[in-house]
């Protein structure tokens, strides 16, 4: 079994779910389950071992490598995904997190004000 087989199977064990239940929840086969499991462990790509550490609340990086704990953080939420865009601009940040911080309900009310003023400045 590699490490990241075996971090699978205790993050799996630790939320008290079978091998079906995990699949189930990530819309695999047991057999898929098993395999990541298993001793010539097959590897689960990125996106879905995103989704096993969702499933099984561990941290994403403690399950990818075995680095930091394995319990999840919820504040780790922030750190952008590597297909997401990295903003380096201070101004553009404090928007994204003010935007962020509104409830959903007024995102398309802010999204509509801000192409307003878009549009009027061309």
């Amino acid at each position: 079994m590699t490490r990241l087989a075996g971090r699978i199977r205790k993050a799996r064990l630790s939320k008290g779910m079978s091998q079906r239940e995990l699949a189930n929840r990530l819309s695999v086969t047991r057999g898929a389950v098993a395999n990541w499991e298993s001793a010539n462990a097959a590897l689960p790509a990125t996106e879905r071992l995103q989704r096993i550490a969702h499933a099984t609340e561990v941290n994403f990086e403690w399950l990818a490598t075995g680095r930091g704990a394995a319990g999840y953080d919820a504040s780790r939420d922030e750190i952008p995904a590597a297909d997401m865009e990295v903003v380096e601009d201070v101004l553009e940040l404090r928007l994204l997190r003010i935007f962020r911080s509104v409830p959903l309900r007024q995102h398309a009310r802010i999204l509509t004000m801000l192409e307003a003023v878009c549009l009027t400045s061309l």
